[in-house]
């Protein structure tokens, strides 16, 4: 969705969400990790960012006991670059 709805949701989502902006698809182990948020707080981040649909859950195929989260928005910095400003 927009940025408007990663705005509504905890400070630890936000940070989920620039981990997985600036990483790419990893699991949620690969997330507690690079974050050095608590599982349980991982865990509660990703869906909350589900609710709002900016991550999606896949399985692992490596190891079908892991889920792999992607986010489903494109980067916003990419759709700025995109967007050619016009003066007043």
């Amino acid at each position: 969705m927009s940025e408007n709805s990663i705005e509504d949701v905890p400070p630890s989502a936000k940070l989920v969400y620039k981990v997985l902006e600036y990483n790419g698809d990893l699991t949620q182990k690969e997330i507690v990790e690079r974050s050095m948020l608590s599982q349980r707080t991982v865990r509660d981040a990703l869906a909350r960012l589900r609710e709002v649909d900016v991550v999606a859950e896949e399985v692992y195929i490596p190891d079908a006991r892991q889920n792999l989260y992607r986010l489903t928005v494109e980067d916003a910095t990419e759709e700025r670059a995109a967007t050619p400003e016009t003066p007043d």
